[in-house]
């Protein structure tokens, strides 16, 4: 079973040093475009593929999707979709990004722990996939569904097999919001009786969490829900369960550049907690966002000023909780590593300096790197957030009225060599980089005046 899965070419931390010396070369990074964030498509290719891989030795029918929340960028989806991935979404709007990215419906599935009717009618009427998240939502789609719906039904379980190291990714946990507590009294008959009464019911899901959770605690999680399918087929008597949706959740290293665990390493756990859900009878169904994105993504930014407080260096750059929230908020459960460059965009070197990486935001907890030994950074210098690929500038917060990042996607493959023989790179757009005239629409610039024409000085 391999530790890590090699990538393509040159290592990750050779090509984001590549790309970053072109993306301030070309203008893409600099002092009119202070921030912005990267795919290393080469990357991404490569954690598809070995997905991909870690299943070819399974007879069962696979349908690996990718969490649509953890790079909503239709140009990324578009990517996965050429892959062979299909899209898992939980929203609307998801949904909307999924099909403008091409994902035929069959490839889709609907998650959501509050879908709306018109949601699932939608999804219904398109032949999305749907986990209903609960014995209600069973009961709601049975007074929904015609009769020619071609749509997959499963049903999401809550193994209740306990959390890990970050209480808010564990979703198996025994008070979780999600799904049907199994070990809860009379919920085990419970779900056996709705398979009884729908003969379109024919999936299960779970879903035991994600950063935080261990290889063991999924396994677990999937071997109960795969034990809830024996046994509902075995009460009523035939295969009705023909599939189990595992859900994804496969932690991420953040601490250097090998990827550790494994897509094998997850495979290989399943089987030893599971063996017979290899065997060919069951469909298998991944849901896997942060461990195929994460590692394949980067967030360039200015260094605007530095200064020194209480004998502390402090830089002060662009990338702050507008788009590494998560990190800002929770710098114990989601470090990042910081790299430091400078003005012409190459690696930093010198005397290591304790520093702290600051953000723009307008609050004094706005750090994404607390007292980190990094070469001295001076005004004009640039910052990397390594491993954000995913769930960072993907997803920004509107906070201050930060306008959002632009995006680039990356390649080195096939880009040939500069003047001075370094390794080039070839840039494609993602996301623009918002506007202030977004910004203002969006806060509802076109109403100004509405609230000046109700209240009890409006005349006729």
């Amino acid at each position: 079973m391999p530790l890590t899965t090699p990538a393509p070419g040159p290592s990750s931390s050779a090509r984001v040093a590549a790309a970053v010396r072109h993306a301030v070369g070309t203008g893409l990074l600099g002092e009119g475009r202070p921030v912005a964030g990267f795919i290393d498509t080469d990357g991404v290719r490569a954690s598809v593929a070995a997905l991909h891989d870690a299943f070819t030795d399974t007879p069962a029918t696979v349908l690996h999707t990718f969490a649509a929340k953890a790079a909503s960028l239709v140009p990324v989806l578009r990517l996965l979709a050429d892959c062979g991935m299909g899209c898992e979404v939980a929203s609307p709007g998801e949904l909307r990004l999924a099909l403008d990215a091409g994902f035929a419906p069959s490839t889709i599935v609907l998650d959501s722990p509050a879908k709306t009717r018109n949601e699932i009618r939608q999804a219904l009427a398109l032949g999305v996939a749907l986990n209903a998240d609960g014995l209600d939502e069973v009961r709601r789609i049975a007074s929904l569904r015609p009769r020619s719906s071609v749509s997959v039904i499963g049903l999401r379980i809550n193994p209740q097999v306990g959390g890990g190291s970050i209480s808010a990714m564990s979703t198996a946990t025994p008070t979780s919001k999600f799904g049907v507590a199994l070990h809860d009294p009379g919920a085990r008959e419970s779900v056996v009786r709705a398979f009884s009464e729908h003969s379109w019911l024919t999936r299960l899901h779970a879903h035991v969490g994600s950063q935080g959770c261990s290889l063991d605690l999924i396994a677990t999680g999937v071997a109960e829900t795969y034990r809830l399918a024996e046994e509902i087929n075995e009460t009523l008597g035939a295969r009705q369960v023909t599939s189990i949706d595992l859900g994804g959740g496969l932690p991420v290293n953040f601490e250097d550049d090998s990827v550790r665990p494994t897509f094998s390493a997850y495979v290989a756990a399943l089987r030893a907690a599971a063996p017979g859900l290899f065997d060919g009878r069951y469909g298998l169904v991944t849901e896997f966002g942060r461990s195929l994105l994460a590692k394949n993504g980067f967030i360039g930014a200015l260094v605007e000023y530095t200064k020194d407080a209480g004998s502390r260096r402090i830089a002060l750059t662009h990338a702050g909780a507008q788009i590494a929230t998560r990190t800002v908020f929770m710098p114990d459960s989601w470090p990042l590593r910081v790299g430091a460059f400078d003005a012409e965009g190459r690696p930093k070197d010198g005397p290591p300096l304790v520093q702290d990486i600051a953000g723009p935001c307008c609050f004094a907890g706005d750090v994404v790197a607390h007292a980190r030994e990094l070469p001295e950074l001076r005004e004009g210098d640039f910052v990397v957030l390594y491993d954000t690929g995913a769930y960072y500038f993907s997803t920004p917060w509107s906070y201050n009225s930060l306008p959002r990042p632009a995006v680039y996607g990356f390649s080195t493959t096939g880009a040939g060599s500069d003047s001075s023989g370094e390794e080039t790179v070839r840039f494609a757009p993602v996301r623009d980089a918002q506007s202030l005239e977004s910004i203002a629409e969006e806060s509802g610039a076109g109403h100004a005046d509405s609230l000046l024409g109700i209240g009890p000085h409006h005349t006729e």
